[in-house]
């Protein structure tokens, strides 16, 4: 088969998943309930953009993981690594950029890195691939199989006794929301909703394992 080749299906799904997320972050008007993201609990087709470019990646994984089979590892953990950083550096930039703004008496200024998102969409992916990749290359599918299900568990016991025990889901007082803040400080986290949180938390880079 030729390396080139492009899988059909998989363009489509991507194609189509992209299309989705900018009719959702840019409806032109007032949108749809379906077109707006859960307030915390359950999900909205919104709230599937995001587990499925990381089905994306996945899919796509198993297929650039067999012409691999012949490298070294060593060649196999640099190629890993510089797509992570990539995918990682593209992600973080997206959110600084323009990287400059108009102050008040009208002059160009860089924008303070002291309020720039970390963690976004992008960056969660090049995590997800990262760890995965390295599961895929160093053991058998059974044992990664194995390792999905303890880290649903562990990250289940986590919530449980790291989070508020009156409420150990509540957006803002739940352990992956902790771990955030004590990581990253509010100034770098998500404000879509007015208070300082992340819609997938660090924590949660237990299911972005489970692709």
């Amino acid at each position: 088969m030729n390396s080139s080749q492009r899988y059909l299906a998989l363009d489509v799904l991507r194609g189509m998943t992209i299309c989705f997320m900018i009719i959702v972050n840019s409806p032109g008007g007032p949108s749809y309930p379906p077109l707006n993201h859960a307030a915390w609990h359950g999900f909205t087709p919104t709230d599937l953009v995001f587990p499925t470019f990381m089905f994306v990646v996945g899919n796509a994984m198993s297929f650039a993981m067999k012409k691999w089979e012949g490298l070294s590892d060593g060649k196999v953990i640099g190629k890993i690594f510089k797509r992570t950083l990539l995918i990682f550096l593209l992600g973080f930039l997206m959110y600084w950029f323009p990287f400059v703004h108009w102050n008040a008496e009208q002059h160009l200024e860089f924008n303070s890195f002291s309020h720039t998102r970390i963690m976004g969409v992008l960056q969660r992916i090049a995590l997800g691939y990262f760890f995965a990749a390295l599961m895929i290359r160093f053991l058998s599918p059974v044992r990664v199989g194995q390792l999905s299900w303890y880290f649903l568990i562990i990250y289940w016991v986590i919530l449980l006794v790291f989070g508020d025990r009156s409420d150990p889901y509540n957006m803002l007082t739940n352990a992956g929301t902790r771990l955030d803040l004590w990581l990253f400080g509010p100034n770098h986290m998500y404000h879509g909703e007015g208070v300082a949180f992340e819609p997938e938390e660090y924590l949660a880079h237990y299911h972005l394992l489970r692709m």
